[in-house]
């Protein structure tokens, strides 16, 4: 549910999309009835990114990357900088994703080092955070989530804050087809408003995302949970009509 905060429908391709395949996806989204009731972001691969850009340029389809480098330049192979993706025309970048956690091993204050380099080349990030089943299971959900928080926007402003889009992604509900509760989701998202808030940002306006396994059969069930500001769409993402159902959610009257 939405209080003045914007809504957000955001795909992340992850690693499966050629260019191709991918400017067929936007050729095809583009030609159905889209409408401004939220943004619509497409984060895809680097290699996809600027032909992304021009297929859904004169759209309202907006464009982001799915992760970025918080030096702007220097001997970093295989790495991308914040100019290169601005350049590229890409608006946001996904910031802090579970799989740049536990499969990269990247730390929260790596991910403190890109939420400032992002928000210096005016791009938007979109800091993911979210505990895995055993954090649950031992009820430590409110403090991983605090952590990761506190670390990831550690001397930020909170000027600074209101342009980062917060996305509240169960490490445990992620590609597994498992979805948090209701309880759990409202719950998880009224943490990380009392954290920000608790740590001089703006908690109540914030746009804070749910992602965990999001389907057009549970997305409209999910945007309706107070506090919830949108989606960050993983595997349901790469069909266009199922992403497009999930889209059309926001369209609808939310209670």
């Amino acid at each position: 549910m939405t209080m003045n905060n914007k809504l957000y429908c955001i795909a992340n391709w992850k690693m499966n999309m050629t260019i191709e395949s991918a400017e067929a996806f936007i050729r095809e989204l583009k030609n159905l009835p889209l409408h401004n009731k939220s943004e619509l972001v497409i984060c895809t691969d680097f290699v996809s990114l600027s032909s992304v850009v021009f297929a859904a340029d004169g759209t309202i389809i907006r464009v982001g990357a799915q992760n970025v480098h918080f030096e702007k330049n220097g001997a970093f192979t295989g790495e991308i900088s914040t100019d290169m993706l601005v350049k590229s025309g890409a608006e946001f970048v996904i910031i802090g994703h579970s799989e740049r956690r536990h499969i990269f091993h990247e730390t929260n204050n790596m991910f403190n080092k890109k939420i400032t380099a992002t928000l210096s080349a005016d791009l938007i990030p979109i800091f993911c955070v979210g505990e895995k089943l055993e954090d649950r299971k031992q009820s430590r959900t409110g403090e991983v989530l605090a952590s990761q928080i506190k670390q990831g926007l550690a001397g930020l402003s909170e000027s600074a804050c209101d342009k980062i889009i917060i996305a509240y992604e169960p490490v445990w509900a992620i590609g597994t087809g498992l979805t948090a509760s209701i309880h759990q989701v409202e719950e998880a998202h009224a943490i990380i408003r009392t954290v920000l808030e608790s740590n001089g940002f703006d908690g109540k306006n914030s746009s804070v995302l749910y992602g965990g396994s999001v389907n057009p059969g549970n997305a409209g069930e999910l945007l309706n949970i107070h506090g919830v500001n949108g989606f960050l769409i993983g595997g349901a993402s790469l069909k266009v009509l199922d992403f497009f159902a999930i889209y059309q959610n926001f369209n609808k009257e939310i209670n």
